[in-house]
């Protein structure tokens, strides 16, 4: 079934990093409608769909060259390119659609993580910044939450200082995720950190991020009870996430690592900000 395909060529299961992250946006604005959670939940698919497609397209020639990769959509010849960028522009569309739904404010400012999205993958054939490019993309989507519901870029400083924070989360966990495939981007001279600095390197680089984006966390919800409550969990499933890699980082241990821990960490967060909404509330 070719709408399956299309689902697995956009990796549509990783949309639970950031979705939750973009409703928190909203909630810490506090007044979420059905209308925003819906609209929200569009673009950041849109987004997502256009990024991920973009990135399969780009990355298309380097995917063949590495047997992790070569069995991707494209160079498997699973699906067309003209499909491939189909399935962009749809994703592009449904985005700015969406964003002109939500607000003005909101529609003004699409281009930019649009552009961020597009040109993140041509990033590591240049510079190991390419994983804190990546990181704006979360940062991004807790922003547009937020503007989403208050059509306004007069962000307080604790909402600012957690999309700081989540760049360091996705740099740090970007930097495990590319750890499969350290040896080829060595060898075929891509900058990730893994492959430039060396794999020991990398695994401490991501742990100085987590650090770092825990700490901004305690700055950020300083004054809120539950939000702090909860984020004991969140140190927890960061020390997992390193511990799980700490002596082998297989493509088993990392989809653990990367993939289920993060979503759950990006859950609780949401679930912490959304009950601090209701106690707010009372």
């Amino acid at each position: 079934m070719r709408l399956k395909l299309y689902l697995d060529f956009i990796k549509i299961e990783h949309t639970l990093f950031a979705l939750p992250i973009a409703y928190a946006g909203a909630v810490l604005a506090g007044e979420i409608t059905l209308k925003v959670v819906l609209l929200i939940l569009t673009a950041f698919t849109g987004l997502r769909t256009f990024a991920m497609a973009c990135n399969r397209i780009i990355d298309r020639e380097i995917d063949a060259k590495n047997p992790r990769t070569a069995k991707r959509h494209l160079p498997a010849g699973l699906i067309s390119l003209r499909e491939a960028y189909a399935i962009a522009l749809f994703g592009l569309a449904l985005y700015f659609v969406s964003a002109f739904f939500i607000n003005i404010t909101v529609f003004i400012l699409s281009p930019i993580p649009a552009v961020v999205s597009y040109f993140y993958p041509y990033l590591k054939r240049f510079t190991c910044l390419s994983h804190y490019f990546l990181g704006l993309s979360v940062a991004f989507a807790l922003l547009g939450g937020w503007i989403a519901v208050k059509d306004s870029i007069m962000i307080p400083e604790n909402v600012l200082l957690f999309a700081l924070a989540l760049l360091f989360w996705e740099a740090g966990f970007d930097m495990i995720y590319a750890l499969q495939d350290a040896e080829f981007d060595r060898k075929e001279r891509l900058h990730s950190i893994g492959g430039h600095f060396g794999v020991k390197f990398a695994k401490r680089l991501s742990i100085l991020n987590h650090v770092i984006f825990f700490s901004l966390l305690l700055l950020a919800f300083a004054k809120e009870p539950i939000i702090r409550f909860s984020l004991p969990l969140v140190a927890f499933l960061l020390i997992l996430e390193h511990y799980i890699i700490r002596e082998k980082h297989d493509e088993e241990r990392i989809q653990m690592s990367f993939f289920y821990l993060n979503a759950l960490l990006s859950a609780s967060l949401f679930l912490s900000i959304f009950m601090q909404f209701l106690l707010n509330l009372m």
